[in-house]
């Protein structure tokens, strides 16, 4: 399953928001050294009861916008 979303990195907490088909993860991360994505996955994985190494950052690893590869276990 492919999921678009908007991250905001160093947010007052860890939070993902999805409203009508878009999603938005705020982390506390700084973007700095993949810091905020690592955090984005983890949370992703959390969320989605799946491990970490099942979800592949497809486009945006430097921008806001970015594209997740989530392999749910029905998936595979």
């Amino acid at each position: 399953m492919l999921i678009e979303a908007k991250v905001t990195p160093r947010a007052a907490q860890n939070r993902i928001v999805e409203n009508g088909g878009g999603w938005r993860i705020y982390v506390t991360a700084a973007p700095a050294d993949g810091q905020a994505n690592r955090a984005v996955i983890k949370m992703l994985a959390k969320h989605f009861g799946v491990a970490q190494a099942d979800i592949i950052l497809v486009r945006g690893q430097s921008g806001r916008l970015k594209t997740f590869d989530v392999r749910l276990k029905d998936e595979a």
